[in-house]
């Protein structure tokens, strides 16, 4: 076996920072020409693009919105015309923000269901487009919270659990076409985003270390290499699962 992807194309969506920055590297690093999607940050994205042609791949950086069509048909389009295929999808891009039941406002649900499970269809349905009549394979991110929620994160959980249903779902509908779709469930993984929510150091992340078997948090190394197996022929098996990816953390 070999989780080679040479002569592959992939588009990471929310590729700037974290678990897709990681993921778009490691396609890359496999042999993939990777498209690395951002909303707004440019100067990440850029970033992630550079360490990987100075690496000896092939990336560049192209914004848009999962939640906007025309976006989505821009980022398509642009990939196409750079490489002249697709044959695999991440929808990595996503948000959370933790709240109480009595704290949630309307802008709240719309905001990370529109992100999270909007994006990640819409963002399948426009690659449908694209994909040959070899098919192709999606990955979705999840996350442990999916079946494991904590107090405060009904809005993020429930996002969660939505992408783990519609993975099953699509992974139906689309096997006839020799699409494969599975999700990737990263435990508590070290990014970015955990310094800014002010996870590290803090109470909750001695908790979830102690919960943890493995005795550590993830890096996105460790989800990205899980990314690179499904997107491999390796996975050529593998349709409507969820892969946890923890460290043991339930």
């Amino acid at each position: 076996m070999s989780l080679r992807l040479d002569g592959k194309v992939a588009i990471v969506t929310g590729a700037s920072k974290g678990i897709g920055a990681g993921i778009a590297k490691s396609l890359a690093a496999a042999g993939a020409a990777v498209a690395v999607n951002y909303s707004s940050s440019k100067e990440g994205a850029d970033k992630v693009v550079s360490q990987i042609i100075s690496d000896g791949g092939r990336a560049f950086a192209v914004q848009g919105s999962v939640t906007s069509t025309d976006d989505l048909q821009r980022v398509f389009g642009e990939t196409i015309e750079h490489y002249g295929q697709l044959d695999i999808l991440v929808n990595n891009a996503g948000v959370y923000a933790f709240s109480p039941l009595d704290q949630i406002e309307e802008a709240d649900f719309n905001n990370q269901f529109g992100i999270n499970v909007l994006g990640t269809l819409l963002s399948t349905k426009e690659a449908l487009k694209h994909f040959n009549g070899a098919g192709g394979s999606v990955i979705n991110i999840s996350s442990v919270i999916s079946t494991g929620p904590m107090a405060d994160s009904s809005i993020y959980s429930a996002t969660k659990g939505a992408v783990d249903t519609l993975t099953k779902a699509l992974a139906i509908e689309l096997a006839p076409r020799g699409i494969r779709v599975n999700a990737l469930s990263p435990g508590m993984t070290e990014t970015e985003g955990t310094e800014t929510a002010g996870i590290a150091g803090s109470d909750l992340e001695k908790h979830i270390v102690a919960s943890t078997p493995l005795g550590r948090l993830g890096q996105p190394e460790d989800i990205a290499r899980v990314a690179t197996f499904l997107a491999s022929e390796d996975a050529g098996w593998l349709t409507g699962q969820i892969i946890v990816a923890s460290g043991g953390l339930r």
